[in-house]
Parts: structure tokens; C-alpha cells; sequence
């Protein structure tokens, strides 16, 4: 028994000093640390990506429970990437804390590291977000407190947990829009090749007994023990393409459908739904019965393999032959789970560093390019560093210079409800009534109910110069809840239909908009953001240096403008209302 793994114990929240001195320990956050013993690892001396996840499931379990003060439930986790494998010897470090909480869920943020004790190196492994659900009580449905987020960080992930909320509430609606936008020619072209391997011999279905060690403290199946199931028999799917032992890479989002108890049979069933040339999907579903009652669905993942070579390379895959009717839905779900695999990394998990500043524009992932918009607003206004530059007329200049990045923001306050302001200001239409800077303004096509893509022509920034335009994204967000702001943010995409022209220098905005904060008696602050790009900076460097004032009569501009039309809003156009 002295080689049987133990449980790992929660470790002590660390202690974090604010601005004022006051010493603050978040009292959410619950550490793991577990040596990886041979019996938690695979046939190739790596951590199980199962028992990894059976680990990091009970981690942000103890997280919520901490904060909700009752027994917790999984009900989703959102996309997994496993940047690096962890071998026998290492020790998993395991993080979690309760980012936000809403009325009766909370998502709960896990960092994932490795160390290794030999060479004192520590590297980051995964960091996922879990939604958790509080058990009803006797009393009946639990309303749970409100998280207060004490340092930058948390206010940020506060903030775009909200975002992160909305995204997993559309998330079925995105993949059935792009596999409705899809050509089903890829896979009559796969039906062709003589060296395909029929995915029905990648088929794999096994049954578990859930027994009292794979309950959790609430009498359910536990969730991670679900999660390490499917993860086994989807390897075994991966590996009867391949003939070799596979990597887990990935794991789409994912929800349970519905509980499971001891005395469950729970049936897995995993099957390859499409090979790429580095990787393969496959698809696994978990279903539960007790004695002859029906199959109760509990839940359905999607994950990414690879097989690495001795250089830990990519190797390529045999190409996959679906299955008539069922196999073909899945070939075309994997293409389309694969183009939003690679929007979410273009757009939203490179640094904003990293891509370029006008990103293009497509049905296909309109969604995460609102929320990337959204986000970067949010990240940027939760900044704690701004340095006040200038006031004048209750008008404040603000300014933060950080990795050579030029960031701004104007600060007023008006005598209008926050929802009337926000009505007003979410048509850039009519902005030039206010602001000097917007020559035209035009609605290129209302793509969602809260985006919006406009083209905007500017000053020329030099004398006898060319005027600008810009290609402008507006994603506007209403509060999630009484303390969130109003939003619209604005940010540069690239449409075909409107290419760069002679006669204009085109711009490009990587981050600008309003936040909009209701106030006491009718009052409402208004916080404008711009990380200011080349196209921006000449029309503010002068504000900036204390040389020009234009920034405060602009401003002043938009307080009259707001207050002399907040009981006119009959006249604003319907999509924006």
C-alpha cells in the first residue's frame, strides 16, 4: 500500500500585498500538488491526460464549494490545450480559484504547471476554465455571493468571465451556423481514396460499473472519473488509426448533460470523426443506464490527438473513410470544430502582439472576433496604472505607456442615465455630431444583433494629405449584472468587399470604445479607451503633450450632445435600439 496514490491536499492561498498595505489572502483559490507516480501514468512514462483531468476536476470542485459554501457540480469545462506532456518524477501543480460568480453558477479559472524537483524548472502545462453549478438545498435554489475582485488580475478575469459566460451560452449555435455554411465536397473527395482507413474500424465501446470509489462526496458519479473514462477510450479509437501510441492535444467544450450515480452502467463510445495531416478528432460519448431503463445522455467531448515522432514532431496520419450517413455529419462537424479551433487561436489566444491589427471579418467567426473586441476593451480598462496627464472642464486626460504601446483614455461625467448613453453612443452614425474627428460615417452590414461594421473616413492627419478611413467593428454588450458597465467596443477587421483604395490612407484601431458606468441620481461616467495605433496617434499626440485642447471640446461636445438628445431616442435606428 505504500505506493498507492494519495489524494492531494489543498496547500495555503498565497498572500498578496495591495496598494494600501493591507495584506489579502483570496479565499477561493485552493492549490494541489501531486508527484506522478508509474500507476498514474501511460504506456510511454507520461501523465494520463485522464488522471490530469480527474486531478484538476477535483481541484476547482474544492474552489467553488469554497465560495459557495454547499456541495457544487460540474456542469461544463472549455476548451483544454495540453501544451506539454508531464513524465513520471514531475510534480503537477494544480491552481484554482472562482473568478465570477452569478446567481446560481460560477466559473472557476485552473492553471495547470509542471516542476521538476531534479533541475528546479517549472513550465506551464494547460489553464482551462470549469462552470460549477451549487447543489440545491432544503431551503431551496442557492443564490450565491458575488465575488469581489481585490487585485488587477482578478479584476480582469472578473471582468471577461462575463464575455467567457456568453460565449459558451452560443457556442451550439456557432458550430451549427458554420457546418450550414460548409460544402459537403470534402468528403465525396475522401470517399475516393483507395489508402482511407474505414472509421469504423477506429469504433471503440466499453462499459464501466460506477462503484462507491468513483462517487464523489455527493453520491455522484464523479465528474473528472467520467472525464478519464472517455479519455481512455477515445485514445484507444486514436490509436487503431494510427497503429501508434497517440498525444492528447485538445479538448473541445464540453458540457454534462445530466448526473450519474453509483449503480450506473455507464456506456463509452469513441469513434476517429475526421484525420487531418497532424491530427486526428475523435468523438466519445458517455451514456447511463440502470437495469433495463432507457440510455440517459451525460455527456459528449471532442479531442485532438497527434502522434509524435522521436523528436517529439508531428507525424502524418492515414487519411480517415467515414461511415454512410452518421460518419459524414461527423467528417463535416469535425472541419467546422477545426475552423473554430483555428479562429479562437488566431483571435483570441495570441497576445494582441502577435496578429495583425485588422484581423479579416467572415460569418464563420464573427463571434469570437466580438468577443476578442469586447475582451481587449475590458483587459485595457482594467489597467490600475493609468497616469492622470491632464483636467480641464471635468474632463480627464489619462495616458499608460507599457511595451512600447501608447494607451489613453478620457474620462467625463453627465447628467444622463448610463442605458440612454449607451443607446446614444452605440451608433457611430452619429458620432460626427459630436466629434470632429468622424468626417462619414456609414453601416457596412449589422452582423449580430449587438456588432456592427462600419466604414469611417477621417481628416487627413498632415496638411494636403490624404483623408483616412477606417474598417470598424462595434461590439456592444449590456450589463450582465448591476455592477457591470455598458460597453462598445471598436476595433479594426478587414473585408474584401472594401480593400484599401489610392484616394484614402487606410487606418487601423486595435483597441478603442466606451465604458459607460450608471452613478447615483441619473448620473453617468463615461470612460473612453484607445491604444493608439500609427492611424491614431498624430489626431492626439498633441493633447497628449499638453499642446492642444481639442480633446476636452470634443468632450465637452459629446456631454451637450448627449444631454440635448437623451429624450430623443424615438430617432434612433432599430438595430441599434
Amino acid at each position: 500500500m505504500a505506493n498507492e496514490p494519495r489524494d492531494p491536499m489543498p496547500l495555503e492561498e498565497p498572500m498578496f500585498i495591495l496598494g494600501n498595505g493591507e495584506m489579502y489572502r483570496n479565499q477561493t483559490e485552493v492549490k494541489m500538488s501531486q508527484i506522478v507516480l508509474p500507476c498514474h501514468a501511460n504506456y510511454c512514462g507520461e501523465l494520463s491526460a485522464g488522471q490530469l483531468l480527474k486531478w484538476m476536476d477535483s481541484t476547482a470542485c474544492l474552489s467553488a464549494e469554497r465560495h459557495a459554501g454547499c456541495s457544487c457540480i460540474t456542469a461544463s469545462v472549455d476548451d483544454i490545450h495540453f501544451e506539454t506532456t508531464i513524465g513520471v518524477g514531475q510534480v503537477v501543480n494544480i491552481t484554482a480559484k472562482v473568478n465570477r460568480a452569478f446567481t446560481s453558477s460560477m466559473e472557476v479559472g485552473i492553471s495547470v504547471s509542471c516542476e521538476d524537483l531534479f533541475s528546479d524548472r517549472q513550465w506551464k502545462v494547460c489553464h482551462a476554465f470549469a462552470t460549477f453549478v451549487a447543489r440545491r438545498t432544503e431551503a431551496g435554489k442557492v443564490q450565491l455571493k458575488q465575488v469581489i475582485p481585490r487585485t488587477q488580475a482578478e479584476q480582469m478575469e472578473y471582468s471577461l468571465a462575463a464575455e467567457r459566460r456568453r460565449m459558451r451560452l452560443i457556442h451550439a449555435e456557432i458550430i451549427n451556423d458554420l457546418l450550414s455554411s460548409c460544402s459537403s465536397q470534402t468528403v465525396s473527395e475522401c470517399l475516393d481514396y483507395q489508402d482511407a482507413v474505414p472509421a469504423e474500424r477506429t469504433r471503440v465501446e466499453s462499459v464501466e460499473l460506477v462503484l462507491p470509489p468513483h462517487a464523489n462526496h455527493q453520491v455522484s458519479t464523479f465528474g473528472g472519473q467520467i472525464m478519464a473514462w472517455m479519455e481512455n477510450v477515445a485514445t484507444i479509437s486514436a490509436s487503431r488509426l494510427c497503429n501508434a501510441h497517440p498525444t492528447l492535444r485538445s479538448i473541445d467544450m464540453f458540457h454534462f448533460r445530466g448526473p450519474s450515480h453509483i449503480g450506473d452502467r455507464l456506456v463509452l463510445k469513441a469513434i476517429v470523426n475526421n484525420a487531418f495531416k497532424k491530427s486526428m478528432e475523435v468523438g466519445v460519448c458517455a451514456e447511463a443506464y440502470q437495469g433495463g431503463e432507457p440510455l440517459r445522455h451525460i455527456n459528449t467531448a471532442f479531442m485532438t490527438f497527434e502522434v509524435l515522432d522521436n523528436d517529439r514532431k508531428p507525424c502524418t496520419l492515414p487519411r480517415i473513410r467515414p461511415e454512410p450517413v452518421d460518419g459524414k455529419r461527423r467528417f463535416q462537424e469535425a472541419i467546422a470544430r477545426k475552423k473554430i479551433r483555428l479562429d479562437r487561436k488566431y483571435i483570441i489566444s495570441c497576445k494582441q502582439s502577435e496578429v495583425p491589427l485588422s484581423v479579416p471579418w467572415d460569418p464563420s467567426n464573427q463571434m469570437y472576433l466580438s468577443y476578442n473586441n469586447v475582451s481587449a476593451l475590458k483587459m485595457l480598462a482594467a489597467r490600475s496604472n493609468w497616469v492622470l496627464t491632464s483636467e480641464k472642464n471635468k474632463v480627464s486626460l489619462y495616458t499608460l505607456e507599457e511595451n512600447q504601446m501608447l494607451c489613453f483614455k478620457v474620462e467625463t461625467h453627465v447628467a444622463v442615465a448610463a442605458e440612454q448613453v449607451f443607446l446614444l453612443l452605440s451608433d457611430l452614425r452619429r458620432r460626427k455630431a459630436w466629434d470632429h474627428h468622424y468626417k462619414e460615417c456609414e453601416v457596412i452590414t449589422d452582423s449580430h444583433e449587438d456588432d456592427t461594421i462600419y466604414r469611417v473616413v477621417t481628416p487627413s492627419v498632415t496638411k494636403g494629405g490624404k483623408v483616412q478611413d477606417f474598417i470598424l467593428l462595434a461590439s456592444r454588450r449590456r450589463p450582465c449584472d448591476s455592477g457591470d458597465p455598458y460597453l462598445i467596443a471598436l476595433r479594426s477587421v478587414t473585408l474584401p468587399a472594401y480593400p484599401p483604395t489610392e484616394d484614402y490612407n487606410r487606418g487601423e484601431v486595435l483597441c478603442a470604445g466606451f465604458s459607460i458606468w450608471e452613478e447615483e441620481n441619473s448620473f453617468t461616467k463615461i470612460s473612453y479607451y484607445n491604444q493608439a495605433t500609427p492611424g491614431v496617434l498624430p489626431y492626439i499626440s498633441t493633447d497628449i503633450a499638453g499642446l492642444s485642447s481639442s480633446f476636452y471640446c470634443t468632450f465637452a461636445s459629446c456631454s451637450a450632445f448627449l444631454e440635448e438628445n437623451k429624450d430623443n431616442l424615438a430617432s434612433l435606428p432599430t438595430s441599434t435600439l
